[in-house]
């Protein structure tokens, strides 16, 4: 039978393990030292909860799919008809060509083509490398349109620790503003952190309920933003984003097969509704390549 998300791409370098699944280009499978670290899911289920995947060339929502580019008014298919929004980009379920491979790494490639509402042609590659503790992931993004294409790019991953009760572990994440939103999780304001979404010390995954955006990212003295979750035994996942990489979005749920809680740690370099704010969006000229990195990486 085929599976609803293409190929499934197996890779090994010593005791880490990955598979990626062709639609989405998405991360569905991760292991280090046999934990678990980011879950999979049934082989003939679609992706769940957009698990993985890339979120090209925007991350998160677009109120009612419409944006002014620059005199002309654009409108998006609603892809989030519940919330009337355009959800997560074009390329979520794309079949992307698999463009180079060995044993422990793999690059694929799909084209974002001009369509109702994104008149801009993008080329765009993600690449999967496994190390020693976890993943390192690398997208290019290159626009052949004639004009500047605006962009901006996300990633959905979700995090867990083998078979610890995902409630007792504590996440961290070095943000000083959180992005307020609406009832349809659109963003309305901006404010300092506090309470629970005041992540910066920690707090236990069972005690949050989150599908927030967060800003104003702390970088450590390597350039890299990291959040993390830690198990009551010490081990830890980290998802570190490089630059570029300036926004977060953290979501938890309950709805993820085979995970009584689970929690999506999503590197962005825009937050929701980029396309009409202007916040976070890159301007590509004719020709130009924009090259981002992002990663997981697990400690026992």
């Amino acid at each position: 039978m085929t599976s609803p998300t293409g190929r499934q791409l197996l890779l090994r370098h010593g005791d880490t393990t990955a598979q990626i699944a062709q639609v989405g280009a998405s991360l569905r499978h991760l292991t280090v030292r046999d934990t678990t670290i980011i879950p999979p899911y049934p082989d003939e289920d679609p992706t769940p909860l957009c698990s993985g995947v890339v979120l090209a060339p925007w991350p998160n929502r677009i109120r009612d799919g419409r944006w002014q580019d620059g005199d002309v008014e654009r409108a998006l298919a609603l892809t989030e008809p519940a919330l009337r929004n355009a959800s997560h980009g074009l390329l979520r379920f794309t079949a992307y060509e698999v463009a180079r491979a060995d044993e422990a790494s793999v690059t694929l490639e799909a084209t974002i083509v001009p369509q109702t509402g994104y008149p801009y042609l993008v080329e765009t590659s993600v690449s999967y490398a496994l190390s020693d503790d976890g993943v390192t992931v690398t997208h290019t993004l290159t626009n052949r349109t004639a004009e500047e294409a605006p962009v901006a790019l996300g990633t959905h991953p979700f995090v867990t620790i083998g078979d610890t009760d995902p409630a007792d572990l504590v996440l961290r994440l070095p943000a000083e503003t959180y992005f307020e939103t609406d009832d349809r999780l659109l963003p309305v304001g901006e404010s300092p952190v506090s309470d629970g979404t005041d992540l910066r010390g920690g707090r236990r995954l069972g005690d949050l309920r989150l599908d927030t955006g967060f800003a104003t990212l702390r970088r450590d003295a390597d350039g890299r933003v990291r959040t993390s979750l830690t198990a009551p035994d010490g081990r830890a996942v980290t998802v570190w984003q490089g630059e570029g990489f300036d926004f977060i979005q953290a979501f938890t749920t309950d709805r993820y097969p085979g995970q009584s809680l689970a929690v999506a740690i999503e590197p962005m370099t825009a937050p929701a509704e980029a396309f009409n704010s202007g916040r976070g969006l890159r301007r590509l000229a004719t020709d130009e390549t924009w090259t981002l990195e992002w990663g997981v990486s697990f400690s026992a």
